[in-house]
């Protein structure tokens, strides 16, 4: 069997023995038959991906602000794609062996916690080659076409803390840039060079055993950096003075027979420029159209919201729905929104979205259905987990999707390990559910532990994902915890983003029947 094959099928297997944790989750429902954000043509993408350098900072004597100029010479660096671990690059660079073969994990250097142990709970061995920062390096040009806008710098992914350089000028540091699912966007337009070579230089701190970073829990072994790195995408956009940012679509349903959809639009502008700006967001969904003017002070960021109340038109006749596989068709509308400034666009965005209502509602003996435009459905699925070095698989993506339909399951669970846009738009073609949710049994659920700060990174973290994930149509449901419920504060703190974000499904307080101090009854079976 191919090497590629053999861990494909590894990776499902988890999926198909830890079926069972959401066979408890199912309620009295009943199943009843029945490229997602894009940029326009004002945000120029360039992704920094090729011919990155990767060194250990216990090998690199200079600092950022030399590190990230044209002058220093990484001599002896590794040359490494991003997205990517630290460890994920020194297997791909055949520095380290497979470790999906025989003992091999443990022959890794700082590979020396207990066989079975969660190593997120663990502290990394001072003489680890990951208790230090590595350092990430990219020379790029950027194209002269970028001159008179801003420019704006987006890390996907990085675990767990950095700090940034660009052109031997900090742009943040690791008290800004801390948390595994928080996403980060800089306004770099004065740092960077047009046309000319700039350099980019990030040191990475792994995560401690008192961060709120990434866990396999017992489902897999940990690589002994803890998935330190960039390990999501990097990449370059522009805009005008203002950039749209994470537009969505919120629907609400004209039961019995559905005939009717009210659509709530929404997005978020942010003024990159350093005066107040008075422009049009406009939006259109075929041949639908809406726009109202908006005011922005300076440098202000704002979500602005288009009500089916105030315009008639997102109120829609015989929509085509989306419903789960098994259900109907998953049918996707798209939208396209920009913002104008005295007539001239100075931001675009698109995605893909899908017509459906997610709703549940609790039954006898504290059970919860789960209903889709009316329906109700019942959950059939398991447990996920991604590559053990987080190495992004379009084929392999594919496959796993591929034996959810063949084994006749319609949900697929995230615990913790919220995946990639590539996931959520395969899942929203495909008509695939996804429930997703923080993870257990690491520092996300030792709350007593907490200092400010992981409270501060804790709500920023479900703000950026829930402004990721909350326009695709696939989302069932958002757990708060997982083993355990939150804390009535920590839960408080979630439920107000998730209403302030407006997300549209149903949350739970976690996926046990324990009973949550702010929320109550869970509605799930799972006692364990």
């Amino acid at each position: 069997m191919r090497r590629d094959s053999a861990m494909i099928i590894r990776s499902f297997l988890r999926v198909v023995f830890t079926s069972s944790l959401l066979v408890l989750f199912v309620t009295h429902s009943f199943a009843q038959a029945a490229g997602h954000a894009g940029l326009g043509p004002a945000s120029e993408k360039v992704s920094l991906s090729d011919n990155w350098r990767l060194q250990s900072s216990a090998k690199v004597d200079d600092k950022g602000e030399v590190v990230s100029t044209p002058r220093f010479l990484p001599r002896g660096w590794y040359t490494v794609t991003v997205p990517t671990t630290v460890v994920g690059a020194m297997v791909k660079q055949k520095v380290y062996p497979d470790p999906y073969f025989g003992m091999n994990l443990r022959q890794f250097p700082g590979v020396n916690y207990p066989i079975g142990a969660n190593f997120s709970n663990l502290a990394m061995q001072p003489d680890s080659p990951f208790a230090v920062p590595w350092w990430y390096r990219k020379e790029f040009v950027l194209p002269v076409s970028y001159r008179g806008k801003t420019v704006w710098l987006n890390f996907r992914g990085i675990n767990y803390r950095a700090n940034i350089w660009l052109n031997g000028k900090q742009i943040a540091n690791s008290e800004q840039v801390a948390g595994a699912w928080r996403t980060y966007e800089f306004d770099v337009t004065e740092a960077v060079k047009l046309g000319a070579p700039n350099v980019l230089a990030v040191e990475v701190y792994s995560p401690s055993d008192t961060d709120l970073a990434i866990t396999f829990v017992d489902w897999n072994p940990a690589p002994p950096d803890k998935n330190m790195g960039l390990w999501r995408e990097v990449y370059f956009t522009t805009s005008g003075p203002v950039a749209v940012r994470h537009p969505a679509v919120f629907t609400k349903l004209e039961s019995p027979n559905n005939e009717k959809a009210h659509l709530t639009v929404t997005a978020l502008l942010k003024n990159g420029s350093k005066a107040p700006v008075k422009g049009t967001l406009k939006g259109s969904i075929g041949t639908i159209e809406f726009s109202r003017e908006v005011e922005l002070a300076a440098g202000e960021s704002k979500d602005v919201t288009f009500e089916p109340g105030k315009f008639s038109q997102l109120s829609v006749d015989h929509p085509r729905l989306w419903w789960p596989i098994q259900m109907g068709t998953p049918n996707l509308y798209q939208l396209k929104m920009q913002f104008e400034v005295g007539g001239t666009v100075s931001d675009r965005a698109a995605i893909s979205f899908g017509i459906r209502e997610m709703s549940s509602q609790m039954v006898d003996n504290n059970r919860l259905v789960f209903t889709v435009n009316g329906k109700k459905i019942l959950i059939r699925g398991g447990g996920w987990s991604p590559d053990m070095m987080l190495r992004e698989n379009s084929q392999r993506l594919a496959d796993e999707f591929r034996y959810v339909r063949d084994m006749g399951l319609n949900t697929i669970r995230l615990e913790g390990k919220l995946e990639t846009e590539e996931f959520f738009d395969l899942a929203d073609r495909e008509g695939i559910l996804v429930m997703a949710g923080w993870c257990c049994c690491d520092h996300w659920e030792h709350w007593t532990k907490w200092s400010t700060q992981d409270y501060d990174i804790a709500k920023a973290s479900l703000q950026d994902q829930m402004y990721r994930m909350r326009s695709h149509p696939s989302l069932v449901m958002w757990l708060n915890g997982s083993d355990n419920p939150p804390p009535p504060d920590v839960e408080e703190m979630y439920l107000a983003v998730e209403k302030q974000l407006r997300w549209p499904n149903p949350v739970v307080s976690s996926a046990t029947a324990k009973t949550a101090g702010a929320t109550g009854d869970s509605g799930v079976k799972m006692t364990g």
